[in-house]
């Protein structure tokens, strides 16, 4: 196969959210569009998913989104349907006749299971290791199973257990993202710092809020609530005049908000793995103040983000007036070299056509 043939995709996704706006998080959004510029590409794209997610994708639906259990009982639920969801879905991309499988799941079974399939298979790491994970990828029997990562952090961690024989970066819609060049803080309706996220204890609203009360600037913020006894004991107590919930927002309406800022705050109490919200923040020209950990350094620039040691609030209070001097322009000329989705579909499309001749000439050798 030749770079320009259409392609017969599987992209597995993984079940607790559909695949659909407005998204739950960057892993939504990332396979959304992953599936959908494939499919503009001109290959025959499948999404195997959860109900509810975008019919418009040409899906396989395997039962309601799972969500994230809360109770021991939901716990032991949620493991038993996910587990005869992805197994009746191992089963359908093996009958499938795909050239090539795209693994985006957080499961271990479409790893373990990776033997049933013929067609060549890469794994994408978008998360530090986790145990069930980690076991999926030790009981992988495939020897061909390529991994990517998705920032060199995420390489780092995972390098214990396997190797990311490549990185590839997640992309955002530049145009959908599009910048504001002109300085926030020159206009009133700029003096504010904006924050997009799940609203999760490990995303660190509640930090967001400290700091930026500190720094005497205003903040907007925007996500879904997906853990109600945080919001309610962390979030509630810290609302005021100075201090907005905007909802859950659809991509536009978060460019728009996000473009709007002079800062944006990135939070994270963990190993953040890329963090689309950095690139989304950079591609509409909004400066970046924020924790250096994860892939946040590989993400900035001292031209584009002013970074304080992890969770220190004080510190990123001094960040925020520091970011919101910055260009404008550079945070947009950093997002266009660093985080196109066309660059990054290019790149999956290339790396697909590599495996599928890679597959092409074992087979060959295997059967002289």
């Amino acid at each position: 196969m030749t770079a320009g043939t259409s392609l017969r995709i599987a992209v597995v996704s993984h079940l607790k959210y559909p695949i659909a706006e407005p998204f739950p998080g960057g892993l939504e959004m990332h396979t959304h569009m992953l599936a959908r510029l494939l499919k503009a590409r001109g290959h025959d794209v499948t999404l195997f998913a959860s109900e509810g997610s975008d019919a418009a994708l040409n899906l396989r639906t395997y039962g309601a989104p799972t969500g994230t259990p809360t109770t021991d009982k939901e716990a032991e639920d949620v493991a038993l349907a996910e587990h005869r969801a992805y197994d009746a879905m191992m089963d359908d991309v093996a009958a499938g006749n795909f050239d090539i499988v795209h693994n985006n799941a957080l499961h271990y079974l479409p790893l373990t299971a990776a033997s049933r399939i013929k067609a060549p298979m890469v794994t994408v790491f978008h998360t530090p290791p986790f145990m069930e994970l980690e076991n999926g990828v030790l009981e992988c029997t495939r020897p061909d199973m390529r991994y990517i990562a998705v920032s060199q952090a995420v390489k780092a961690m995972w390098k214990d257990v396997a190797v990311a024989d490549e990185v590839i970066c997640n992309g955002i819609d530049l145009d959908l993202f599009a910048a504001r060049t002109e300085t926030p803080i020159d206009r009133p309706a700029g003096r504010h710092a904006v924050w997009s996220g799940r609203i999760v204890p490990e995303k660190g609203t509640d930090l967001a809020i400290r700091a930026a009360r500190r720094a005497g600037i205003p903040l907007r913020f925007a996500g879904p609530i997906s853990n109600l006894a945080f919001w309610h004991e962390k979030i509630v107590p810290l609302l005021g005049e100075d201090v907005t919930y905007l909802g859950h927002l659809n991509h536009r309406e978060l460019a728009g908000e996000v473009a709007r800022a002079a800062v944006a705050l990135i939070t994270p109490r963990f190993d953040e793995p890329y963090g689309l919200v950095v690139a989304e923040a950079l591609a509409c020209g909004t400066p970046i103040a924020g924790f250096a950990r994860g892939a946040l350094p590989e993400l900035t620039d001292a031209e584009t983000g002013c970074l304080a040691p992890p969770d220190d609030v004080e510190t990123l209070a001094d960040c925020i007036p520091r970011a919101a001097a910055l260009s404008r322009a550079a945070c947009r000329a950093r997002a266009a070299v660093n985080c196109d989705m066309h660059r990054m579909v290019g790149r999956y499309e290339a790396l697909y056509h590599q495996e599928i001749a890679r597959a092409a000439a074992a087979g060959a050798l295997a059967a002289k």
